[in-house]
């Protein structure tokens, strides 16, 4: 199809020669522009015009612009000319290029500041009197601790108060000195009635880090209070088993070959972040009879304590608990024969703090 023939299809009044100044006019009166701006359009030198369709005529870039198509060209025109006619009588010489733009965009620079004065440089270095900062960023710093476990009033269960006896005291405490992997321990406990001790031990170990959880502990134990005391050399593991159990395991060597073990357990149960119940579990054995401290061979004792304390702060807790504890095999023969029990229960009071 022939699209030279077309173009009086659209536009009727369009035909073979002198398709340039009528085409323009047609379009521009179908497309709505006011008379005005169609005028300034007629005013435009025909010089822009003619290189455009000389060159189109002799090469034409596609189809429509082939033979007899320099109507399409000049339709393509009339919606580029309108640019030309709207700037046209305007002053372009304000509008400045972007880089004159962007000069004077550029912020002035900044007024460089006073140099600081002797008060300022005082200020913000103040005089540390000599101290050594190096000595608070060790990453292993020597720190110590003493807690006090137990330090409690005990009185005895209704039955034993009728019996006549006394109300005593008891305690267990534990501290420790030294770095992260290596530390100096503290171990003691005990109860005192009638104004005397009735049994104690002091233990001082050597703690190293066996693990992330527990200690390997190696020391000596000297027992107070009894008949006659005796001295101990110490070796054993304490740390935090599985479930958050601490658990303390020691056995002990004495002279002329005696042998002793001791075993710990004990769980914190929050009733709330304050409140705590704590049960304690401990067990004593030995390998020889010591009738002079009322010891026989093999378990000696246990006793289970409930404790339930109330940390006013995590340094101070007072507490209430119950504790029950029972004699076997020859140790309990020899409670007996010296006119006591093989068990007995006792109200317990006291608190518990560190520092």
């Amino acid at each position: 199809m022939n699209r030279s023939r077309s173009l009086p299809v659209l536009f009727p009044p369009l035909k073979k020669g002198g398709q340039g100044g009528f085409a323009f006019g047609l379009a521009f009166r179908g497309s709505g522009f006011s008379r005005e701006l169609f005028d300034r359009l007629s005013n435009i030198k025909s010089s822009r015009l003619k290189p455009l369709l000389q060159r189109a005529k002799a090469n034409p870039p596609c189809p429509p612009f082939s033979k007899g198509g320099t109507a399409g060209l000049l339709m393509l025109m009339c919606f580029a000319l309108p640019a030309f006619a709207q700037h046209e009588g305007h002053d372009m010489s304000q509008i400045a290029p972007p880089e004159r733009n962007a000069e004077k965009a550029k912020p002035a620079s900044p007024t460089p500041l006073p140099p600081p004065t002797a008060e300022e440089r005082a200020a913000a270095f103040p005089d540390m009197h000599g101290m050594d900062m190096r000595d608070h960023m060790d990453d292993d710093p020597v720190i110590g601790m003493l807690q006090f476990d137990e330090l409690e009033w005990q009185r005895p269960s209704l039955d034993r108060a009728e019996d006549g006896d006394e109300t005593g005291t008891a305690w267990n405490l534990r501290g420790w000195l030294g770095r992260v992997d290596n530390r100096l321990w503290l171990r003691s406990e005990g109860e005192r009635r009638d104004g005397r001790t009735e049994h104690g031990d002091v233990e001082l170990l050597w703690g190293h880090a066996a693990g992330p959880w527990w200690d390997a502990m190696f020391g000596v134990r000297h027992d107070i209070g009894q008949a006659r005391s005796r001295d101990w050399a110490a070796f054993g593991v304490q740390g935090l088993a599985p479930y958050k159990f601490e658990v303390a395991a020691t056995a002990y060597i004495g002279e002329s070959g005696r042998l002793a073990a001791r075993a710990e357990a004990e769980y914190e149960l929050l009733l709330t972040n304050r409140l705590i119940l704590q049960p304690k579990l401990e067990a004593n054995l030995y390998s020889r009879d010591d009738p002079e401290n009322g010891i026989g061979e093999g378990l000696s004792d246990v006793e289970f304590g409930l404790r339930l304390r109330y940390e006013i702060r995590r340094q101070f807790a007072p507490y209430l608990g119950y504790v029950r504890s029972r004699k076997f095999g020859a140790t309990a023969d020899m409670a007996e024969a010296a006119g006591g029990d093989r068990s007995q229960g006792q109200w317990v009071a006291g608190v518990r703090f560190w520092f």
